[in-house]
Protein backbone atom coordinates (compact mmCIF):
# COMPACT_ATOMS: atom_id res chain seq x y z
CA UNK A 1 0.00 0.00 0.00
CA UNK A 2 1.66 3.23 -1.15
CA UNK A 3 0.92 6.18 1.14
CA UNK A 4 3.17 8.85 2.62
CA UNK A 5 3.23 12.34 4.11
CA UNK A 6 5.52 14.97 5.59
CA UNK A 7 5.29 16.91 8.87
CA UNK A 8 7.29 20.15 8.97
CA UNK A 9 7.99 22.29 12.01
CA UNK A 10 8.90 25.84 10.98
CA UNK A 11 11.43 28.09 12.65
CA UNK A 12 9.84 31.33 13.82
CA UNK A 13 11.42 34.69 14.76
CA UNK A 14 10.21 38.21 15.44
CA UNK A 15 12.50 41.25 15.20
CA UNK A 16 10.44 44.00 16.89
CA UNK A 17 10.66 42.68 20.47
CA UNK A 18 13.75 42.01 22.63
CA UNK A 19 12.50 38.55 23.57
CA UNK A 20 9.87 36.68 21.59
CA UNK A 21 7.47 34.25 23.24
CA UNK A 22 7.52 31.35 20.73
CA UNK A 23 4.49 29.68 22.30
CA UNK A 24 2.27 32.72 21.80
CA UNK A 25 3.70 33.60 18.39
CA UNK A 26 3.24 30.08 17.04
CA UNK A 27 -0.32 30.02 18.36
CA UNK A 28 -1.10 33.43 16.88
CA UNK A 29 0.41 32.44 13.55
CA UNK A 30 -1.84 29.38 13.27
CA UNK A 31 -4.89 31.39 14.25
CA UNK A 32 -3.98 34.06 11.70
CA UNK A 33 -4.88 31.47 9.07
CA UNK A 34 -8.52 31.72 10.15
CA UNK A 35 -11.04 34.25 8.93
CA UNK A 36 -13.25 33.45 11.95
CA UNK A 37 -12.65 32.60 15.59
CA UNK A 38 -10.85 29.39 16.55
CA UNK A 39 -12.97 26.37 17.55
CA UNK A 40 -11.29 23.35 19.10
CA UNK A 41 -12.14 20.23 17.07
CA UNK A 42 -8.99 18.09 16.87
CA UNK A 43 -9.53 14.77 18.64
CA UNK A 44 -6.44 13.81 20.64
CA UNK A 45 -7.88 10.42 21.61
CA UNK A 46 -6.19 8.77 18.65
CA UNK A 47 -2.71 9.92 19.67
CA UNK A 48 -0.56 7.75 21.92
CA UNK A 49 3.21 8.25 21.56
CA UNK A 50 4.01 5.70 24.30
CA UNK A 51 3.43 2.57 22.19
CA UNK A 52 6.75 1.18 20.93
CA UNK A 53 7.00 -0.80 17.69
CA UNK A 54 9.38 -3.23 19.40
CA UNK A 55 6.41 -4.70 21.24
CA UNK A 56 6.11 -2.80 24.50
CA UNK A 57 4.70 0.36 25.98
CA UNK A 58 7.01 2.91 27.59
CA UNK A 59 5.91 4.24 30.96
CA UNK A 60 7.06 7.76 30.26
CA UNK A 61 8.87 9.98 27.79
CA UNK A 62 11.24 12.83 28.37
CA UNK A 63 8.77 15.03 26.51
CA UNK A 64 6.07 14.10 29.07
CA UNK A 65 8.16 15.76 31.77
CA UNK A 66 8.71 18.72 29.50
CA UNK A 67 4.98 19.04 28.82
CA UNK A 68 4.33 18.97 32.58
CA UNK A 69 6.91 21.71 33.06
CA UNK A 70 5.33 23.71 30.25
CA UNK A 71 1.89 23.28 31.80
CA UNK A 72 3.14 24.56 35.16
CA UNK A 73 5.06 27.39 33.54
CA UNK A 74 2.12 28.30 31.30
CA UNK A 75 -0.46 28.29 34.11
CA UNK A 76 -0.55 32.07 34.03
CA UNK A 77 -1.58 32.12 30.38
CA UNK A 78 -5.20 33.02 29.58
CA UNK A 79 -5.74 29.87 27.50
CA UNK A 80 -5.73 26.10 27.97
CA UNK A 81 -3.18 23.63 26.61
CA UNK A 82 -5.51 22.57 23.80
CA UNK A 83 -6.34 26.16 22.95
CA UNK A 84 -2.63 26.84 22.77
CA UNK A 85 -2.21 24.00 20.28
CA UNK A 86 -4.83 25.68 18.04
CA UNK A 87 -5.17 22.53 15.96
CA UNK A 88 -6.71 23.11 12.54
CA UNK A 89 -7.67 20.68 9.79
CA UNK A 90 -7.59 22.55 6.50
CA UNK A 91 -9.78 22.17 3.39
CA UNK A 92 -6.94 20.23 1.72
CA UNK A 93 -6.91 17.62 4.51
CA UNK A 94 -3.70 18.92 6.08
CA UNK A 95 -3.16 19.62 9.77
CA UNK A 96 -1.82 23.04 10.85
CA UNK A 97 -1.12 23.60 14.54
CA UNK A 98 1.23 24.93 17.20
CA UNK A 99 3.67 22.25 18.36
CA UNK A 100 4.25 24.33 21.52
CA UNK A 101 7.14 26.46 20.23
CA UNK A 102 6.91 25.88 16.47
CA UNK A 103 4.11 26.11 13.94
CA UNK A 104 3.76 22.73 12.26
CA UNK A 105 2.19 21.82 8.92
CA UNK A 106 1.43 18.16 8.17
CA UNK A 107 0.51 17.32 4.60
CA UNK A 108 -2.50 15.14 3.87
CA UNK A 109 -1.70 11.55 3.02
CA UNK A 110 -0.46 11.29 -0.57
CA UNK A 111 -0.17 8.40 -3.00
CA UNK A 112 2.13 9.98 -5.60
CA UNK A 113 5.31 12.02 -5.30
CA UNK A 114 3.82 14.74 -7.46
CA UNK A 115 0.96 15.19 -5.00
CA UNK A 116 3.30 15.03 -2.02
CA UNK A 117 5.65 17.70 -3.34
CA UNK A 118 2.70 19.93 -4.25
CA UNK A 119 1.23 19.61 -0.75
CA UNK A 120 4.60 20.18 0.90
CA UNK A 121 4.96 23.38 -1.13
CA UNK A 122 1.36 24.30 -0.30
CA UNK A 123 2.41 24.24 3.35
CA UNK A 124 5.10 26.84 2.66
CA UNK A 125 2.55 29.20 1.15
CA UNK A 126 -0.06 28.58 3.83
CA UNK A 127 2.33 29.43 6.67
CA UNK A 128 3.72 32.42 4.76
CA UNK A 129 0.25 33.84 4.14
CA UNK A 130 -0.59 33.37 7.80
CA UNK A 131 2.60 35.30 8.62
CA UNK A 132 1.53 38.10 6.28
CA UNK A 133 -1.78 38.40 8.11
CA UNK A 134 -0.03 38.31 11.47
CA UNK A 135 2.42 41.00 10.34
CA UNK A 136 -0.44 43.18 9.19
CA UNK A 137 -1.78 42.99 12.73
CA UNK A 138 1.68 43.73 14.17
CA UNK A 139 2.09 46.75 11.88
CA UNK A 140 5.25 45.65 10.10
CA UNK A 141 7.15 42.75 8.54
CA UNK A 142 8.39 41.59 11.92
CA UNK A 143 7.54 37.89 11.92
CA UNK A 144 9.68 35.55 9.81
CA UNK A 145 9.40 31.84 9.10
CA UNK A 146 12.09 29.38 8.09
CA UNK A 147 11.67 25.91 6.65
CA UNK A 148 14.78 24.52 8.30
CA UNK A 149 15.82 22.43 11.33
CA UNK A 150 18.07 24.54 13.55
CA UNK A 151 18.11 27.88 15.35
CA UNK A 152 21.95 27.94 15.56
CA UNK A 153 21.65 28.03 19.36
CA UNK A 154 21.73 24.30 20.03
CA UNK A 155 18.07 23.52 19.31
CA UNK A 156 16.60 21.44 16.52
CA UNK A 157 13.06 21.02 15.22
CA UNK A 158 11.92 18.33 12.87
CA UNK A 159 10.78 17.42 9.41
CA UNK A 160 9.30 13.93 9.68
CA UNK A 161 8.52 11.70 6.70
CA UNK A 162 5.83 9.07 7.28
CA UNK A 163 4.91 5.88 5.44
CA UNK A 164 2.04 3.41 5.71
CA UNK A 165 3.62 -0.04 6.13
CA UNK A 166 1.96 -3.47 6.36
CA UNK A 167 1.98 -4.83 9.92
CA UNK A 168 3.08 -8.16 8.42
CA UNK A 169 6.62 -6.81 7.87
CA UNK A 170 8.56 -7.63 11.06
CA UNK A 171 9.90 -4.49 12.71
CA UNK A 172 13.45 -5.95 12.99
CA UNK A 173 13.44 -6.29 9.19
CA UNK A 174 12.60 -2.59 8.88
CA UNK A 175 15.43 -1.72 11.24
CA UNK A 176 17.99 -3.87 9.43
CA UNK A 177 17.06 -2.54 6.01
CA UNK A 178 16.60 1.11 6.90
CA UNK A 179 19.44 2.04 9.27
CA UNK A 180 22.27 1.99 6.69
CA UNK A 181 20.00 3.60 4.12
CA UNK A 182 18.88 6.48 6.35
CA UNK A 183 22.45 7.23 7.46
CA UNK A 184 23.62 7.41 3.85
CA UNK A 185 20.45 9.16 2.59
CA UNK A 186 21.98 12.45 3.69
CA UNK A 187 23.99 12.63 0.47
CA UNK A 188 20.78 13.17 -1.51
CA UNK A 189 18.38 14.56 1.12
CA UNK A 190 20.53 16.76 3.36
CA UNK A 191 19.59 20.44 3.56
CA UNK A 192 23.17 21.58 4.22
CA UNK A 193 24.44 23.39 7.27
CA UNK A 194 27.14 25.86 8.26
CA UNK A 195 29.00 24.77 11.39
CA UNK A 196 28.33 22.11 14.01
CA UNK A 197 25.88 22.22 16.87
CA UNK A 198 24.87 20.60 20.14
CA UNK A 199 22.45 21.55 22.89
CA UNK A 200 25.30 21.69 25.40
CA UNK A 201 27.82 23.72 23.38
CA UNK A 202 25.59 25.65 21.01
CA UNK A 203 26.71 26.48 17.48
CA UNK A 204 30.36 26.31 16.41
CA UNK A 205 31.36 27.82 13.01
CA UNK A 206 34.19 26.66 10.80
CA UNK A 207 32.86 23.83 8.65
CA UNK A 208 30.06 22.77 6.30
CA UNK A 209 28.04 19.59 6.53
CA UNK A 210 25.36 17.78 4.57
CA UNK A 211 22.57 17.60 7.15
CA UNK A 212 20.96 19.88 9.72
CA UNK A 213 19.60 17.00 11.81
CA UNK A 214 22.71 14.81 12.02
CA UNK A 215 24.19 16.75 14.95
CA UNK A 216 21.11 15.89 17.02
CA UNK A 217 20.93 12.12 16.43
CA UNK A 218 21.84 10.38 19.69
CA UNK A 219 20.78 6.73 19.52
CA UNK A 220 19.89 4.03 17.00
CA UNK A 221 16.32 3.27 18.09
CA UNK A 222 13.86 4.98 20.40
CA UNK A 223 10.34 6.26 20.84
CA UNK A 224 11.30 9.79 21.88
CA UNK A 225 11.40 12.59 19.32
CA UNK A 226 12.56 15.61 21.32
CA UNK A 227 15.27 14.08 23.52
CA UNK A 228 17.72 11.24 22.93
CA UNK A 229 16.64 11.43 19.29
CA UNK A 230 16.88 8.12 17.39
CA UNK A 231 17.98 7.45 13.83
CA UNK A 232 14.91 5.22 13.53
CA UNK A 233 11.91 6.26 15.59
CA UNK A 234 10.00 3.33 17.11
CA UNK A 235 6.70 5.08 17.87
CA UNK A 236 3.84 2.71 17.07
CA UNK A 237 0.98 5.07 16.35
CA UNK A 238 -0.51 3.78 13.09
CA UNK A 239 -3.45 6.18 12.55
CA UNK A 240 -5.02 3.18 10.83
CA UNK A 241 -6.23 -0.32 11.66
CA UNK A 242 -3.45 -1.46 14.03
CA UNK A 243 -3.97 -5.12 13.10
CA UNK A 244 -3.12 -4.43 9.46
CA UNK A 245 -0.82 -1.43 9.37
CA UNK A 246 1.90 0.50 11.10
CA UNK A 247 3.07 4.04 10.43
CA UNK A 248 6.81 4.39 9.90
CA UNK A 249 7.65 7.74 11.50
CA UNK A 250 11.12 8.97 10.47
CA UNK A 251 12.54 11.97 12.34
CA UNK A 252 16.08 11.97 10.91
CA UNK A 253 15.22 13.90 7.75
CA UNK A 254 15.91 17.54 6.92
CA UNK A 255 13.34 20.05 5.70
CA UNK A 256 14.00 20.43 1.99
CA UNK A 257 13.46 23.50 -0.15
CA UNK A 258 14.40 21.73 -3.40
CA UNK A 259 11.46 19.82 -4.87
CA UNK A 260 13.84 17.29 -6.39
CA UNK A 261 15.39 16.52 -2.99
CA UNK A 262 11.94 16.07 -1.42
CA UNK A 263 10.90 13.68 -4.19
CA UNK A 264 14.11 11.66 -3.94
CA UNK A 265 14.07 11.59 -0.14
CA UNK A 266 10.58 10.11 0.09
CA UNK A 267 10.67 8.20 -3.18
CA UNK A 268 13.89 6.29 -2.55
CA UNK A 269 12.73 5.49 0.98
CA UNK A 270 9.53 4.08 -0.44
CA UNK A 271 11.57 1.91 -2.85
CA UNK A 272 13.66 0.59 0.03
CA UNK A 273 10.48 -0.27 1.93
CA UNK A 274 9.32 -2.21 -1.13
CA UNK A 275 12.63 -4.10 -1.11
CA UNK A 276 12.27 -4.89 2.60
CA UNK A 277 8.74 -6.17 2.00
CA UNK A 278 10.14 -8.53 -0.65
CA UNK A 279 13.00 -9.68 1.56
CA UNK A 280 15.34 -8.61 -1.21
CA UNK A 281 18.00 -6.67 0.74
CA UNK A 282 21.29 -8.40 1.59
CA UNK A 283 22.25 -7.84 5.23
CA UNK A 284 24.35 -4.76 6.01
CA UNK A 285 25.19 -3.94 9.62
CA UNK A 286 27.10 -0.83 10.60
CA UNK A 287 29.55 -0.99 13.49
CA UNK A 288 28.62 2.40 15.01
CA UNK A 289 25.50 3.88 13.38
CA UNK A 290 25.27 7.02 15.56
CA UNK A 291 28.91 7.87 14.94
CA UNK A 292 28.40 7.23 11.22
CA UNK A 293 25.51 9.71 10.99
CA UNK A 294 27.76 12.55 12.10
CA UNK A 295 30.78 11.36 10.11
CA UNK A 296 28.80 11.31 6.88
CA UNK A 297 27.24 14.71 7.48
CA UNK A 298 30.53 16.42 8.30
CA UNK A 299 32.27 15.36 5.12
CA UNK A 300 30.86 17.25 2.11
CA UNK A 301 33.56 15.63 -0.05
CA UNK A 302 31.90 12.29 0.75
CA UNK A 303 35.21 10.45 1.21
CA UNK A 304 34.57 9.20 4.76
CA UNK A 305 34.13 5.43 4.97
CA UNK A 306 31.76 3.69 7.35
CA UNK A 307 32.95 0.52 9.08
CA UNK A 308 30.60 -2.48 8.77
CA UNK A 309 30.40 -5.26 11.35
CA UNK A 310 31.81 -7.73 8.80
CA UNK A 311 34.97 -5.64 8.47
CA UNK A 312 34.16 -3.94 5.17
CA UNK A 313 34.39 -0.18 4.78
CA UNK A 314 32.00 1.72 2.51
CA UNK A 315 31.36 5.39 1.91
CA UNK A 316 27.82 6.80 2.12
CA UNK A 317 27.80 7.10 -1.66
CA UNK A 318 28.80 3.45 -2.04
CA UNK A 319 26.01 2.45 0.36
CA UNK A 320 23.52 4.41 -1.70
CA UNK A 321 24.81 2.76 -4.89
CA UNK A 322 24.28 -0.62 -3.27
CA UNK A 323 20.65 0.17 -2.44
CA UNK A 324 20.07 1.70 -5.86
CA UNK A 325 21.46 -1.36 -7.67
CA UNK A 326 19.29 -3.78 -5.70
CA UNK A 327 16.26 -1.57 -6.38
CA UNK A 328 17.01 -1.58 -10.13
CA UNK A 329 17.31 -5.36 -10.12
CA UNK A 330 14.12 -5.96 -8.14
CA UNK A 331 11.78 -3.08 -9.00
CA UNK A 332 12.50 -1.90 -12.55
CA UNK A 333 9.31 -1.95 -14.60
CA UNK A 334 7.01 -1.95 -11.55
CA UNK A 335 5.32 1.32 -12.49
CA UNK A 336 6.06 4.70 -14.06
CA UNK A 337 6.91 6.50 -10.80
CA UNK A 338 9.30 3.75 -9.68
CA UNK A 339 11.09 3.80 -13.02
CA UNK A 340 11.46 7.59 -12.82
CA UNK A 341 12.89 7.26 -9.32
CA UNK A 342 15.35 4.57 -10.33
CA UNK A 343 16.62 6.68 -13.21
CA UNK A 344 16.94 9.88 -11.18
CA UNK A 345 18.49 8.12 -8.19
CA UNK A 346 21.17 6.56 -10.40
CA UNK A 347 21.90 9.83 -12.23
CA UNK A 348 22.09 11.76 -8.96
CA UNK A 349 24.63 9.35 -7.49
CA UNK A 350 26.70 9.53 -10.68
CA UNK A 351 26.68 13.32 -10.48
CA UNK A 352 27.76 13.22 -6.83
CA UNK A 353 30.68 11.00 -7.82
CA UNK A 354 31.78 13.02 -10.86
CA UNK A 355 30.29 16.55 -11.04
CA UNK A 356 27.99 17.71 -8.27
CA UNK A 357 27.61 21.15 -9.87
CA UNK A 358 24.96 19.50 -12.06
CA UNK A 359 22.83 19.19 -8.91
CA UNK A 360 22.61 22.91 -8.10
CA UNK A 361 18.88 23.65 -7.87
CA UNK A 362 18.13 19.96 -7.27
CA UNK A 363 19.81 19.01 -3.99
CA UNK A 364 19.71 21.47 -1.09
CA UNK A 365 23.13 20.86 0.42
CA UNK A 366 24.77 21.26 -2.98
CA UNK A 367 22.75 24.38 -3.83
CA UNK A 368 23.42 26.04 -0.48
CA UNK A 369 27.13 25.23 -0.65
CA UNK A 370 27.33 26.79 -4.12
CA UNK A 371 25.60 29.95 -2.85
CA UNK A 372 27.82 30.21 0.22
CA UNK A 373 31.06 29.61 -1.65
CA UNK A 374 30.07 32.26 -4.18
CA UNK A 375 29.33 34.69 -1.35
CA UNK A 376 32.61 33.88 0.42
CA UNK A 377 34.64 34.60 -2.71
CA UNK A 378 32.86 37.92 -3.25
CA UNK A 379 33.22 39.03 0.39
CA UNK A 380 36.64 37.42 0.91
CA UNK A 381 35.64 35.71 4.15
CA UNK A 382 36.32 32.25 5.57
CA UNK A 383 34.25 29.43 7.03
CA UNK A 384 34.74 30.79 10.54
CA UNK A 385 32.81 33.99 9.75
CA UNK A 386 29.51 34.06 11.74
CA UNK A 387 27.93 35.93 8.82
CA UNK A 388 27.49 32.56 7.13
CA UNK A 389 24.95 31.37 9.70
CA UNK A 390 22.64 34.23 8.67
CA UNK A 391 23.11 33.29 5.01
CA UNK A 392 22.30 29.68 5.85
CA UNK A 393 19.12 30.75 7.64
CA UNK A 394 17.93 33.00 4.81
CA UNK A 395 18.23 30.11 2.36
CA UNK A 396 15.17 28.67 4.14
CA UNK A 397 13.11 31.87 4.47
CA UNK A 398 9.62 31.14 3.09
CA UNK A 399 9.02 34.77 2.11
CA UNK A 400 9.57 34.86 -1.68
CA UNK A 401 10.96 38.40 -1.39
CA UNK A 402 13.63 37.34 1.11
CA UNK A 403 14.31 33.61 0.80
CA UNK A 404 17.53 32.79 -1.08
CA UNK A 405 16.26 29.49 -2.42
CA UNK A 406 12.95 31.00 -3.52
CA UNK A 407 14.94 33.73 -5.24
CA UNK A 408 16.81 31.10 -7.25
CA UNK A 409 13.51 29.43 -8.07
CA UNK A 410 12.06 32.74 -9.30
CA UNK A 411 15.07 33.06 -11.60
CA UNK A 412 14.40 29.62 -13.06
CA UNK A 413 17.53 28.08 -11.51
CA UNK A 414 15.82 25.23 -9.68
CA UNK A 415 14.26 21.98 -10.84
CA UNK A 416 10.46 21.87 -10.57
CA UNK A 417 8.08 18.97 -10.25
CA UNK A 418 5.15 21.29 -9.48
CA UNK A 419 3.63 24.35 -11.09
CA UNK A 420 2.35 27.41 -9.27
CA UNK A 421 -1.19 26.47 -10.32
CA UNK A 422 -0.66 22.97 -8.97
CA UNK A 423 0.47 24.33 -5.61
CA UNK A 424 -2.56 26.61 -5.41
CA UNK A 425 -4.80 23.64 -6.19
CA UNK A 426 -3.11 21.71 -3.35
CA UNK A 427 -3.90 24.59 -0.99
CA UNK A 428 -7.59 24.31 -1.87
CA UNK A 429 -8.12 20.53 -1.94
CA UNK A 430 -6.53 17.27 -0.84
CA UNK A 431 -5.52 14.35 -3.08
CA UNK A 432 -8.58 12.81 -4.71
CA UNK A 433 -7.26 9.27 -4.21
CA UNK A 434 -6.49 9.27 -0.46
CA UNK A 435 -8.46 9.73 2.73
CA UNK A 436 -6.68 13.09 3.09
CA UNK A 437 -8.90 14.32 0.28
CA UNK A 438 -11.98 12.93 2.03
CA UNK A 439 -11.01 14.67 5.27
CA UNK A 440 -10.52 17.95 3.44
CA UNK A 441 -13.84 17.55 1.66
CA UNK A 442 -15.61 17.16 5.00
CA UNK A 443 -14.05 20.45 6.12
CA UNK A 444 -15.08 22.14 2.87
CA UNK A 445 -18.66 20.87 2.73
CA UNK A 446 -19.78 20.45 6.34
CA UNK A 447 -17.53 22.52 8.64
CA UNK A 448 -20.32 23.47 11.04
CA UNK A 449 -21.40 19.85 11.44
CA UNK A 450 -17.99 18.53 12.53
CA UNK A 451 -17.74 17.78 16.24
CA UNK A 452 -14.21 16.37 16.23
CA UNK A 453 -11.67 15.24 13.67
CA UNK A 454 -8.38 13.36 13.45
CA UNK A 455 -6.38 11.48 10.84
CA UNK A 456 -8.55 8.37 10.75
CA UNK A 457 -11.95 9.60 11.91
CA UNK A 458 -14.44 12.45 11.49
CA UNK A 459 -17.11 12.74 14.18
CA UNK A 460 -20.18 14.75 13.20
CA UNK A 461 -22.67 16.33 15.58
CA UNK A 462 -25.61 14.22 16.75
CA UNK A 463 -24.68 10.84 18.19
CA UNK A 464 -21.64 8.60 18.15
CA UNK A 465 -21.51 5.43 16.09
CA UNK A 466 -24.01 6.37 13.41
CA UNK A 467 -22.43 9.80 12.97
CA UNK A 468 -18.81 8.77 12.56
CA UNK A 469 -16.84 8.47 9.34
CA UNK A 470 -14.30 5.75 10.16
CA UNK A 471 -11.30 5.88 7.78
CA UNK A 472 -8.96 3.45 9.58
CA UNK A 473 -9.08 1.14 6.55
CA UNK A 474 -9.94 3.60 3.77
CA UNK A 475 -6.89 3.25 1.53
CA UNK A 476 -7.86 1.51 -1.71
CA UNK A 477 -8.10 4.19 -4.47
CA UNK A 478 -11.45 2.90 -5.76
CA UNK A 479 -13.00 3.03 -2.29
CA UNK A 480 -11.63 6.54 -1.74
CA UNK A 481 -13.09 7.67 -5.07
CA UNK A 482 -16.49 6.28 -4.09
CA UNK A 483 -16.36 8.03 -0.73
CA UNK A 484 -15.34 11.33 -2.34
CA UNK A 485 -18.22 11.11 -4.80
CA UNK A 486 -20.74 10.51 -2.02
CA UNK A 487 -19.53 13.39 0.14
CA UNK A 488 -19.43 15.73 -2.86
CA UNK A 489 -23.04 15.02 -3.81
CA UNK A 490 -24.65 14.82 -0.36
CA UNK A 491 -26.70 17.70 1.00
CA UNK A 492 -25.62 17.05 4.59
CA UNK A 493 -23.15 14.95 6.55
CA UNK A 494 -26.04 12.73 7.68
CA UNK A 495 -26.98 12.03 4.06
CA UNK A 496 -23.36 11.34 3.17
CA UNK A 497 -22.85 8.93 6.07
CA UNK A 498 -26.11 7.11 5.32
CA UNK A 499 -25.16 6.69 1.66
CA UNK A 500 -21.62 5.58 2.50
CA UNK A 501 -22.86 3.04 5.05
CA UNK A 502 -25.43 1.70 2.58
CA UNK A 503 -22.78 1.25 -0.12
CA UNK A 504 -20.47 -0.59 2.29
CA UNK A 505 -23.28 -2.83 3.57
CA UNK A 506 -24.27 -3.65 -0.01
CA UNK A 507 -20.70 -4.72 -0.81
CA UNK A 508 -20.65 -6.99 2.23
Amino acid sequence: MRLFGIETEYGITRDDVPEMDPVVESMELVRAHLASSFERRWDYAGEDPHEDARGFRVSGLQQDKEEDEFTERDAHRPFSFHDMKSDLVLPNGARFYNDHTHPEYSTPECRTLRDLVAHDRAGERIVHRAAQRRNKFLGGAHLRLYKNNTDFHGHSYGCHDNYLVPRSIPFPALVAGLLPFLISRQVIAGAGKVGTEAQESGWVPGTYQLSQRADFMETELGVDTMHNRPILNTRDEPHADPQKYRRLHLIIGDANMCEYATALKVGTTRLVLDLIARGALPSIELEQPVVAVKQVSRDPDMKTVIRLKDGRKLSALELQVHYCEVAHRELAGSDEESDWLLKEWDETLRSLFHDRSRLVGKLDWVTKLWLIETFMREKRIGWDDPWLASLDLEYHNVNPEQGLYLGLEAEGKSWRMTTDDGIEAAIRSGPSDTRGGVRGLCVQRFPDEIQSIQWERVQFNGGIRSRTLDMRDLFEPQEVTRCVGIFKDAQSSADALAAWTARKDKDV
